[in-house]
């Protein structure tokens, strides 16, 4: 037992060791997205997903990595996205990044499982974030307002 950690168990070494190299491997990979104009949402879509795979991963495997993934891609993108495109963004973010994790794990394992969740949160950020500002717009307020309701004046 180590006095340090009190029974407590830390990321083992390997893991710490190839954190930084994920994360770094995501955001170079991530700058693809930039050349489509998404490069916010794809950005914050792929590390949140890292960052999320690696936090699941440590808590409860390869299923919390997955998770963790996924909702760091969605939390990610929508917080990078603009207004107007924050549910898209983060749907794509959230099933990007998770989608990813799955399949880099089986790939690769706990590397593999980091960088796909970085490559399909970035991914799924981007298209999301796309699909919004293509959408119908339909929340756009439909007409006219009603800001002059009294037209009738009784003296």
């Amino acid at each position: 037992m180590n006095p340090k950690t009190d029974g407590k168990q830390n990321a083992s070494p390997m893991t710490r060791r190839l954190m930084l190299p994920a994360i770094v491997f995501g955001l170079l990979l991530s700058q693809v997205a930039l050349a489509g104009g998404n490069g916010d949402a794809a950005v914050g879509g792929g590390l949140g997903g890292v960052l999320g795979n690696v936090v699941g991963g440590q808590v409860g495997g390869s299923t919390g990595a997955a998770i963790g993934a996924g909702v760091g891609g969605a939390a990610g993108s929508a917080v990078a996205a603009p207004k107007n495109n924050r549910t898209e963004a983060a749907v794509g973010g959230g099933l990007g990044a998770a989608g990813g994790s799955v399949l880099g794990n089986s790939l690769g394992g706990s590397t593999g499982s980091a960088i796909g969740a970085g490559l399909g949160g970035a991914a799924g950020g981007a298209i999301g974030n796309d699909l919004g500002d293509g959408s119908g717009h339909s929340h756009s307020g439909g007409g006219h307002k009603h800001s002059n309701k009294h037209h009738k004046k009784h003296h």
